[in-house]
This record gives structure tokens, sequence and C-alpha cells, in this order.
């Protein structure tokens, strides 16, 4: 078993519009933009993140805004909601903020024992707030909304699979456990892990596989201490036989990636450096911060990229 995973890193999903994105998540969410940074595969696109003060792993919501992008085809095969910790008795604030900010697709409901309340984004994006009694992760409090109501961070992951035998042994392997099983909904967790430590598996066997687009999660990924750690779970999974990418620099942490057998795209990251290796917390996701490989194209990019702060 892979004891080195403590739980999920970071989300990554695709929009359409990098402006509507930015003030979503921001505004709307209460959450910090922590990184103003570009694709690295397509540095003609923001990779914009969002999460605590200082992005802490199992905060941090990612984007991919390619302009004009078409909407995804919800299915099986994808992460299909992300879900965001809260506190106790918030949710009345938070369905009265959302309403009034025309959030579309909210709704409220109670499973394994929590209350939820769901929303969709602006792309269609699927998420849900869940009340959580115990979580003292710091949140973000200069977005405009206060300490008893703010996101801590994320609360788990739910996949939507053709059949959830295979992840749920993948999983197992990666440190989760089978803890519960509801309305053919199966949790597992990670015991002692970083507050992000859940993930939701559904079995959909009639319904058709996800088309991936705007609204869209690209890939989930899951936290390591460091890149010792890391390299020990990349043998691991080979040994068992899964493909893995070799380690790649992605600037703020070190990441491998791998398809699982339920078609989602799993990543494996790394805590470190951080998001403050190149900005001081106090400024971080302010200035545009480019790969070095792609600093050459700056006066480019400024120009080609969309502004997304409203000042």
């Amino acid at each position: 078993m892979l004891n080195q995973i403590k739980g999920l890193h970071h989300v990554t999903s695709m929009a359409d519009d990098a402006r509507t994105n930015n003030q979503f998540f921001t505004h709307a969410l209460g959450l910090r933009r922590v990184k103003k940074t570009v694709n690295f595969d397509a540095p003609d696109v923001y990779h914009l993140y969002y999460g605590d003060e200082v992005g802490t792993p199992g905060s941090v919501m990612t984007y991919f805004p390619f302009p004009q992008m078409g909407l995804g085809r919800p299915g099986t095969g994808e992460v299909g909601t992300t879900l965001f910790s809260v506190p106790k008795n918030s949710l009345g604030y938070w369905s009265e903020r959302l309403s009034g900010l025309g959030v579309e697709g909210l709704k409220t409901a109670e499973q394994f024992g929590e209350k939820r309340l769901h929303f969709a984004g602006p792309n269609g994006d699927g998420f849900a707030l869940v009340e959580v009694t115990e979580d003292k992760r710091a949140p973000w409090l200069h977005g405009g909304i206060d300490a008893d109501h703010a996101i801590r961070g994320f609360h788990s992951v739910a996949m939507r699979l053709n059949d959830d035998g295979a992840m749920t042994e993948l999983l197992k392997y990666m440190n989760y456990e089978v803890v519960d099983t509801a309305d053919g909904v199966k949790r597992l967790a990670v015991n002692g892990g970083n507050g992000a430590d859940v993930i939701e598996l559904e079995s959909m066997p009639n319904v058709s596989r996800a088309l991936g687009g705007a609204g869209s999660v690209h890939h989930v990924a899951f936290a390591v201490e460091n890149r010792a750690k890391q390299l020990e779970v990349r043998k691991a999974l080979m040994d068992t036989g899964y493909q893995v990418t070799p380690v790649i620099d992605r600037d703020y942490f070190w990441a491998i990636y791998f398809r699982t057998p339920g078609g989602v795209l799993f990543e494996i990251a790394t805590n470190e450096p951080g998001f403050d290796r190149d900005e001081d917390t106090a400024h971080l996701g302010e200035a545009l911060k480019l790969p070095t490989q792609h600093e050459h194209l700056r006066a480019l990019l400024e120009k080609h990229l969309q502004p997304i702060d409203s000042n």
C-alpha cells in the first residue's frame, strides 16, 4: 500500500473564459488566486490557481481557460463533482449568496450524514459545499467571506464510473480504505490525511463515457510530501503495471501522471516547493509568471492573454 499519499493536492479543470472563471472563484466562492501562469503545453492559454492564503495542497482548484472552448459532456470516466469543506451551519449563507449571484443548479442534499449544497460553475461544472464539523484548516479571509462561512479547502471528489471495482482496488493501494456506502455511492478515505482526504465512487453502467470540454475536470492530483516519496510511489505504480510518466517540473510542484482503469487521469504531486517560490506570499497570484522555457514569449503573451482583473 502506498502510505505516502495523504489526500488530494489539487483538481484541474477546463473553462471557456478566463475572466469569468477568475470572477467566479475569487468573488462568488471567495478563494484567493494564488498563481497566474500559463499552460506548459499551450502557453497562449492561462493556468489559473485558486485556494487558501498560500495554496496549501488540498485547497487548490486550477483551470485551463481555453477561449471559446466547447462544453464538455458529462458521463462516466470522470470526476463529476468537486466538493469543498465549509463550517457547520453555513449552507444557508451560501445558498443565499450563490442564489443572489445568479449561480445555477442550487440543490440541497444530505449524504453520509453530511449536509450539502450542490451548484454549477460557469460552464456547468459540478460543485458542492459540504458542512464539516471539525475542519481546522485556515480559510482565506480576504475574499469577502468571513471565517464562519469561508471555504476551508477540498472535502472530496466524486467520480462517475462505468464500474467502480478496479478503481476501488487502485484507491485501496493508494492508502484509501472503504469507510461507507450509501445510495449506491462508495466512500473511501485516507486515515490521518490532509483534510482533503475523501473520494466518492458511483457506478453508472448504463451511462455513456464523458467527453471533455469546458466544465470538465481534466485531472485530479494526489499529495505526497516530497520528491523522494513521489519516486517511491512512481516505482510502486510501475511495478504494479501502470504506465506512469517521468517526473515533470511544474514550477510549484513536481508531477507524475497515469491513466486509471476507470478512465480518470491521476496525478501525484509534491507539496514542495509551493506557490511562494517566485512571489512573496502577500502578492501571490498578482503578476503573470511564466515557465522558464516560455519567458521569451512574455511580450507576445502579455498582449495576447485576456485581462482578467476588473481593475
